[in-house]
């Protein structure tokens, strides 16, 4: 009887693993699909208001937000707002995206870490490729970002 009752036991904790691991799978695979939609979403939105709305791009950051230009800090939705809406116009083109799930400390709301590359051409200059990196999170059911970070990419000489 001893024995049985290991045999049940031993079944129960390999079912019980797997059934675990498939549901921590399923639910990894959901927050990526989740991640992935957000980020596609988000980019979409903030690329196509960059280039041909710019005046409405500031509803998209925090009134703490935080960008980084090619390393040049700016603190405050509406000081973000206005350096951006001081640059040439623009187009950009995007060539890959990239997005996880963060839990953000503070106030334990959803956020995401967005990844973004591409080129970009301002007025009549060149163009050149770019980075952007996003931490975005919920602010009134709506995505607002937190951080900004973007970068031309320059060949090393």
């Amino acid at each position: 009887m001893y024995r049985c009752h290991v045999t049940i036991r031993s079944e129960i904790s390999a079912f019980t693993r797997i059934f675990l691991r498939s549901r921590f799978q399923q639910e990894l695979k959901t927050e990526v699909d989740q991640a992935c939609r957000t980020a596609e979403d988000f980019t979409k939105h903030y690329y196509e208001s960059m280039d041909k709305r710019r005046h409405l791009i500031l509803r998209m950051y925090m009134d703490t937000s935080v960008l980084v230009w090619n390393g040049t800090g700016t603190t405050g939705k509406e000081a973000i707002g206005k350096f951006l809406i001081d640059l040439p116009v623009s187009e950009h083109s995007l060539w890959s995206l990239d997005a996880q799930r963060v839990l953000d400390q503070v106030s334990n709301k959803l956020a995401f870490l967005i990844k973004v590359t591409g080129s970009v051409k301002f007025s009549a200059r060149g163009t050149k490729p770019f980075t952007q990196t996003f931490m975005i999170t919920t602010q009134d059911d709506k995505w607002k970002i937190v951080s900004d970070c973007y970068r031309f990419q320059e060949l090393l000489s």
